[in-house]
């Protein structure tokens, strides 16, 4: 994560009851740069929601990490974008495992994450 700057949240909402907000919140307000991702959205914090990783990517560029907040039989395909958007990292979310979705990451020179959610990992690197 130290190398992370830009990072693409799958399914970040604007529904501060959602823990895709409360940690898309935390991520920006640590200085990471995030992208919502997500059709049903037009913004998260101000920031412009695109309804694809490939629409992202298109208009803003590549993604150091893309961060999926979606049930784990969603993730396969958030796997192929990711791998074609040639990320570094697919992360998902604590409670999100897919073995298919990770296989496709890691065989497409993806790093993976898998069940562990990006803001208790920053805390616990940076002490906080």
């Amino acid at each position: 994560m130290r190398a992370t700057r830009r990072i693409a949240v799958v399914g970040a909402s604007s529904n501060r009851a959602r823990p895709s907000f409360t940690v898309f919140r935390y991520l920006v307000r640590q200085g990471f740069e995030c992208i919502p991702i997500n059709p049903n959205e037009r913004d998260v914090l101000g920031v412009p929601a695109f309804p694809t990783l490939a629409a992202a990517v298109a208009e803003t560029g590549r993604f150091d990490m893309v961060d999926v907040f979606r049930r784990s039989e969603l993730c396969l395909p958030h796997a192929h974008e990711a791998v074609a958007a040639e990320a570094r990292v697919l992360w998902l979310q604590l409670g999100v495992i897919s073995w298919d979705a990770a296989r496709v990451a890691h065989d497409g020179g993806l790093e993976v994450v898998m069940d562990r959610c990006t803001a208790i990992e920053w805390r616990r690197i940076v002490g906080r």
